[in-house]
């Protein structure tokens, strides 16, 4: 396969631009020696038969004048879909070449994995030497991917939800085979059936899928006027799915049959639903376990006492001991998120916060002050009037 971002043909053989035949020739000569996959140590082999694609790749280029003029001009966007494999190899010289691949100069040929026939099957694709030569048949479609928000309360207790798709479906008219009902499809004429076509020049001997029929052997006479010869049609549709309980952003759902139809009638493809919890204005979510924070009041802190406090059951009430300070936390056992596919759930923590009291009336006032005289507290009266008034 064609990596992405290819290097420049020139840097691959290490010659200028203004290289001639006879620089190129001998550049790609020393490099194929050198990474010839027989000729280093297997830990190394991977990497050889890598860098052998590439540099067998730029020569057929730099040596082809029509293409290297084409690639000088334009670079690989001059090259890319312009020329088929078969197309690039026409015109490259080879000869001179026999004994790097076909068992001369002293070291042999490729002696594991079918030889320079397989590299350049898995630098283009197809087969070589008539060794892949089958048909392609109906083929599985491919996956889909769905993002879905939830929100904490869904999470929590699990939900159904509905999801709007528009993807292929498998004709109706023709089930897939592009054909129009009543009639048949008939032999490709560029490969005779064959799903390929091969090209032979001296000791190369190139096979590719064909790209009339697309390796099927057959091409559609009279197109589904449905489907317009494609097999399949775009359309929307709904499906309703379950979310189990516990999920949390990240987790993914299969729904098996949801995808894409398939090529040739082949089984649909499958649809997978990424989920994303989204954030709640109290609570906070680590794994299975759910965090807020309360506010409680002077006197119950003080004194201790019984607090409402929210969860996602609905409120349940909690002991608060006295002499309890701000910040304290607190743990509810089995009130946080469950685990899901399982019975276990996790636990909530509850933060305390300490409220001082407003609107005081003037007997409340009193009491403030008799008790910070008793407690031996000093009152900073300036503060005392910001917090609770005159």
């Amino acid at each position: 396969m064609l990596t992405m971002t290819k290097r420049d043909y020139y840097e691959i053989l290490g010659i200028s631009k203004g290289a001639s035949e006879d620089e190129i020739k001998k550049a790609y000569r020393n490099l194929a020696l050198q990474f010839h996959p027989d000729r280093v140590p297997e830990e190394k082999k991977k990497e050889a038969e890598e860098r052998f694609k590439e540099i067998s790749e730029a020569y057929a280029v730099l040596s082809a004048p029509d293409k290297r003029k084409l690639y000088d001009q334009y670079g690989h966007a001059g090259i890319d879909g312009r020329y088929s494999a078969e197309d690039i190899f026409r015109n490259a010289d080879f000869s001179g070449f026999e004994d790097i691949f076909s068992g001369g100069g002293g070291f042999g040929g490729f002696s594991t994995g079918g030889g320079f026939d397989d590299l350049l099957s898995s630098l283009f694709g197809g087969g070589f030497g008539g060794r892949r030569s089958r048909r392609s048949g109906p083929s599985r479609g491919s996956d889909l991917e769905y993002r879905l928000a939830v929100s904490l309360e869904e999470a929590f207790g699990g939900c159904e939800k509905t999801v709007d798709l528009y993807n292929a479906h498998t004709c109706s008219s023709c089930r897939g085979t592009g054909a129009k009902p009543g009639t048949s499809k008939k032999t490709c004429p560029t490969c005779k059936g064959a799903g390929t076509v091969r090209y032979s020049r001296g000791f190369f001997s190139l096979q590719q899928t064909c790209s009339k029929c697309g390796g099927s052997g057959e091409i559609v006479g009279t197109p589904c006027p449905t489907c317009a010869g494609r097999g399949k049609v775009k359309k929307h549709s709904k499906i309703t799915v379950k979310i189990p309980a516990g999920v949390d952003t990240g987790n993914t759902i299969r729904v098996r049959g949801k995808g894409e139809a398939g090529e040739k009638g082949g089984p649909t493809g499958d649809l997978y639903i990424v989920v994303k919890v989204s954030k709640h204005r109290i609570f906070q979510r680590e794994g299975e376990n759910i965090y807020v924070e309360v506010p409680i009041g002077f006197a119950t802190a003080a004194l201790g006492g019984e607090i409402t406090v929210p969860t996602l059951n609905g409120n349940v009430s909690m002991k608060i001991p006295s002499g309890t300070s701000s910040n304290k936390t607190f743990r509810l056992k089995g009130k946080g998120m469950p685990f899901v596919n399982s019975s276990r759930t996790g636990d909530e923590y509850v933060t305390v916060f300490i409220t001082p009291p407003t609107n005081l009336t003037t007997r409340q006032k009193e009491l403030l002050r008799e008790f910070a005289e008793i407690s031996g507290e000093k009152i900073d009266e300036g503060i005392f009037k910001k917090i609770f008034g005159k």
